[in-house]
């Protein structure tokens, strides 16, 4: 019994796989026929700039489409390529507490990104935002690094969802 179950399961993810769609267990469907992905130079029009933002955004983006996409990474356009810019990057006190002060506060940061397919002929722009909240008595130097990483993390997350999951 447990040896036909295992071949159904072959049986049906080697019929997929024939079907012309690249399949994951993530979700991801990806034309067979989109080989290389292009990510340009993200530039931060933020009115509150981090330096090493950018590059954090590009690296996280490039290995996600690599990594969990199996496409080749191109300097010239891709056959998926991305564009944009962040947007966003800010912090506000998210939550009152005590003596109308801050309980905590509230990383914000947004991404507008242009997306074309050249084989598929799709294309968007959207803009992702995510935050994180953080208590108000931590300095942000202390927690900005871990925040930008999980902040970028989802944003990224979102944007392969987008392109590659029919989101």
């Amino acid at each position: 019994m447990k040896n036909i179950f295992f071949y159904f399961i072959f049986i049906n993810l080697f019929s997929i796989s024939a079907c012309g769609v690249k399949y994951s267990f993530t979700g991801t469907s990806i034309n067979p026929d989109v080989k290389t992905v292009s990510v340009e130079r993200i530039p931060n029009q933020a009115s509150l700039v981090v330096p090493s933002l950018s590059q954090t955004l590009e690296e996280k983006l490039k290995d996600k489409f690599t990594i969990e996409g199996r496409l080749d990474l191109t300097t010239e356009e891709g056959d998926a390529a991305f564009s944009g810019a962040i947007t966003q990057y800010n912090v506000r006190p998210a939550a009152s507490g005590a003596n109308d002060q801050a309980a905590l506060n509230r990383l914000t940061i947004a991404v507008r990104m242009e997306y074309t397919n050249r084989i598929t002929d799709e294309n968007w722009s959207s803009t992702f935002t995510h935050f994180s909240d953080f208590d108000r008595d931590a300095n942000l130097s202390d927690v900005e690094d871990s925040l930008i990483d999980e902040i970028t993390d989802n944003i990224v997350d979102d944007i392969f969802n987008k392109a590659f999951s029919n989101w």
